[in-house]
């Protein structure tokens, strides 16, 4: 299992911008993050592949930017013009099955949210 350990959540005004931060404890071929909200299930917001191709749920496309650095094994998420409906716990995840997520490893969670 890989260990790893966010930050950058928060509280920001609707409009506002907040980096998310996840440092793993060894490389993965995948890492990511997913979005909480209670009640509902888990979604996926985005990942990167070792190789930096990405993917991106359509709800934050052209709003939200994942990258990663190899060299410290961490991958960032750069959340702009948030909306009330982007609140909710994030989660990194790292996979390093390179065609499953059996395996997977999940972060603790970092709460962000949005409201005036």
């Amino acid at each position: 299992q890989v260990h790893l350990v966010e930050s950058g959540g928060g509280l920001v005004q609707p409009g506002g911008s907040l980096r998310l931060s996840c440092a793993a404890s060894e490389s993965a071929v995948r890492m990511g993050w997913y979005r909480q909200v209670p009640e509902k299930q888990r979604e996926l917001i985005a990942f990167i592949r070792s190789t930096d191709s990405t993917v991106y749920a359509d709800s934050v496309k052209g709003r939200f930017t994942i990258s990663r650095d190899n060299a410290k094994n961490a991958v960032y998420l750069q959340m702009n013009s948030l909306k009330p409906e982007d609140t909710g716990v994030y989660y990194c995840f790292a996979d390093t099955d390179v065609f499953t997520s059996y395996g997977r490893s999940w972060g603790q969670g970092t709460q962000v949210t949005v409201s005036s």
